[in-house]
């Protein structure tokens, strides 16, 4: 599996590069992305890529010195639940 990143997502691929999962975001101004959509295939549920998905998008944040708003329900439930978001979440 890997994780690549495309204008405004990241793309989950199987190890026969077919597409099973993504993370889409908005870039609103200069420092905000607004995380709105995490999607993984039924197959592949259960195994923690929607997690390595929203973890991506908080790493690119931090690495570009801006705040996520996570709109998605998942990607609110993790940013709820874990502590290691707090530095990029804006509330």
């Amino acid at each position: 599996m890997k994780i690549l990143e495309e204008t405004r997502r990241f793309q989950l691929l199987d190890d026969n590069d077919v597409e099973i999962g993504e993370v889409t975001f908005s870039i609103a101004g200069d420092n905000l992305l607004i995380l709105d959509h995490t999607f993984v295939e039924d197959a592949y549920r259960g195994q923690g890529l929607a997690e390595q998905l929203v973890a991506k998008v908080a790493d690119k944040a931090r690495n570009e010195g801006k705040k996520i708003i996570p709109l998605c329900p998942f990607a609110r439930k993790e940013f709820e639940t874990k502590t290691e978001y707090a530095d990029v979440w804006r509330k």
